[in-house]
């Protein structure tokens, strides 16, 4: 079981990670709102993006869902002809998931990331296989005129109970500092 306070709390985190990840210019506005009307596996999107953080107490994962369209491919890969969408995503969703286990490591001392991978959305019907806890789904917009949707899926595998302390400032995405 995985108590309410720690749904928000993984929400917040996951939330907090991709505003900053996913805008990939100072001016960019991402704006996140949770799904209430479609379940996850609804999502039109053809391709998912999978990137997990593990412990020995749950498995967290964070889904991207796209289609290869040339405004998310304009967007993502910033007009480059030398890298897919997946590919750039994935390193973008890799910085997500990177500042989400960085969050993740006040509550929890021994987490892992898997590196990303791409499957087909047809997978997403077999999500409750996990048995997950709580799972969420997200519309993204960037800079009003980009949309995709995420998910998160969180399977517990003891009781998890912890609080985000939502009112801290954003903190730094983890960028290498020269010295």
């Amino acid at each position: 079981m995985i108590s309410e306070q720690a749904k928000e709390g993984v929400e917040f985190i996951f939330m907090k990670a991709a505003r900053s990840n996913l805008a990939l210019g100072a001016d960019d506005v991402v704006d996140i709102q949770p799904e209430t009307d479609m379940a996850v596996t609804e999502f039109p999107e053809q391709t998912v993006i999978v990137l997990t953080i593990s412990s020995f107490l749950f498995r967290l994962l964070t889904i991207f869902h796209i289609d290869d369209t040339q405004e998310l491919k304009d967007y993502f890969t910033r007009g480059s002809s030398e890298r897919s969408l997946v590919e750039a995503l994935s390193e973008i969703g890799n910085l997500c998931c990177g500042a989400m286990n960085r969050d993740l490591l006040n509550y929890f001392p021994h987490l892992g990331m898997s590196t990303p991978y791409a499957l087909d959305s047809k997978c997403m019907s077999f999500l409750e296989e996990l048995k997950p806890g709580f799972v969420g789904g997200y519309t993204i917009n960037i800079n009003n005129s980009i949309q995709m949707h995420a998910s998160i899926c969180f399977c517990e595998y003891q009781p998890i109970d912890f609080a985000v302390e939502m009112s801290a400032a954003e903190e730094d995405t983890g960028m290498l500092e020269l010295f």
